[in-house]
């Protein structure tokens, strides 16, 4: 049981890793506790966003921080316990996030959404998944003038700036694209060049599928038994390899931690719920509700309601307050049917503080790789992820620079 490399971690950071290795001519063994796609790559909201040049930044206005602190918003609660550990993360992705760092950050974090749909796409093909990758792009829906305005300001910006697509629609044109969504709603944005999966999860089993026949192996095992010059233990018992992988999404920090590296990954947890669809309502396209924070897709299982952002301890018990406190409204919004899952779900995005992914090698030990930190672009990024750290491993022409994500930037 000797492999070239082990990549830890079955979403779709590490099977995007572990296919471009594959493909290269790696022998390559992919570990985790679950099959691919049952963790973090589950439960998202299906968008390769390649708008999402600007990854997602604290609010700075004081307002808007209040707004928080009374932890009441649809968008973004808190566990109180969990503030003191979090608090210093916090404040170092407060400080990121002023507009000139952030915008510094976004003309890195660009190299990387610049190819995410073109990636996707190439893995896709090869692993005879197309049909769950959909070009119709996702919208933007608005209730009130000044909104609508403001996020149209900023899609312009972005157009100006990065190339970003996107059309504006007007009540009468939404109605003629989106006929069941609610007839009070003044317009949408639609960004056109962005797609949506209709089934992550099959999508990343595809890929891990397309793993296998380029002959890698899938076994489940322990990632947090990894061992210095590299071992790790599997149900098939203890595997060597030249080289490992860390991509192991939230629980990146239980062997990062443990090799003895201190990086700042937090993370933000949020919930999905599927439903019927009453009547012959249907939905076209991914759509957020950007004054109410939570968005509804249309998923393979049914329409997907996914929420906001939960601060809190990994581990936490669940607590999906935000998801009941969003289903009225979103109710009101399209003709949603019964709940067809038995609970929520709920996952967690590994977080960075200057919203940027680790990707590169460690610092202290030889052939160890780290691939991780996406927060809400773990889906969007995962196949240029893969290609970057197998180009890096392999020695080949980098698609991208890789410096802005180097792991002692911190």
């Amino acid at each position: 049981m000797k492999f070239d490399t082990v990549v830890l971690g079955g979403g779709i950071v590490g099977v995007s890793v572990a296919v471009h290795l594959q493909q290269r001519g790696r022998a390559v063994a992919l570990i985790d506790r679950k099959r691919p796609g049952n963790e973090t790559s589950f439960g998202n909201a299906g968008l390769i966003q390649r708008e999402g040049v600007y990854p997602y930044a604290f609010p700075r206005e004081l307002c808007t921080l209040l707004k928080y602190a009374r932890n009441r918003a649809l968008d973004v609660r808190y566990h109180l316990r969990a503030m003191p550990k979090l608090a210093p993360f916090l404040y170092r992705y407060w400080h990121h996030s002023h507009p000139e760092r952030h915008a510094a950050i976004a003309r890195s974090y660009a190299t990387l959404i610049d190819r995410c749909v073109i990636e996707h796409r190439a893995l896709a093909e090869a692993a005879g998944a197309s049909a769950l990758i959909r070009p119709s792009g996702w919208m933007k829906i608005f209730r009130s003038a000044a909104t609508q305005d403001e996020e149209t300001r900023t899609a312009q910006r972005w157009n100006n700036e990065f190339g970003v697509a996107f059309e504006s629609l007007d009540a009468v044109q939404l109605r003629q694209v989106e006929p069941s969504l609610s007839p009070s709603l003044l317009g949408a944005l639609r960004y056109t060049a962005s797609y949506s999966v209709s089934d992550p999860n099959a999508l990343v089993l595809a890929y891990a599928r397309y793993f296998e026949q380029l002959g890698g192996r899938i076994l489940i095992g322990d990632a947090t038994t990894l061992e210095g010059e590299w071992k790790v233990n599997t149900e098939r018992g203890w595997i060597n390899a030249r080289s490992a992988v860390v991509a192991m999404g939230p629980w990146s920090d239980l062997v990062s931690t443990k090799l003895g590296y201190r990086l700042p990954l937090a993370v933000k947890r949020g919930y999905h719920m599927h439903y019927a669809t009453d009547g012959e309502a249907c939905l076209n396209h991914p759509v957020l509700d950007v004054e109410n924070g939570y968005l509804i897709t249309p998923m393979a299982r049914g329409i997907r309601l996914t929420t906001g952002v939960e601060l809190g301890h990994r581990d936490a018990p669940k607590t999906p307050y935000q998801l009941s406190d969003v289903e009225p409204i979103a109710r009101e919004l399209f003709p949603l049917g019964a709940r067809i899952d038995n609970e929520p779900w709920m996952g967690s995005r590994p977080c960075t503080p200057d919203m940027m992914p680790i990707i590169g090698p460690a610092k202290r030990h030889k052939d160890l790789w780290f691939a991780f930190g996406h927060a809400h672009h773990g889906l969007t990024l995962g196949p240029v992820t893969g290609r970057m750290i197998a180009e890096m491993m392999t020695g080949s022409d980098l698609i991208a620079d890789p410096t802005p994500f180097r792991v002692d930037r911190f």
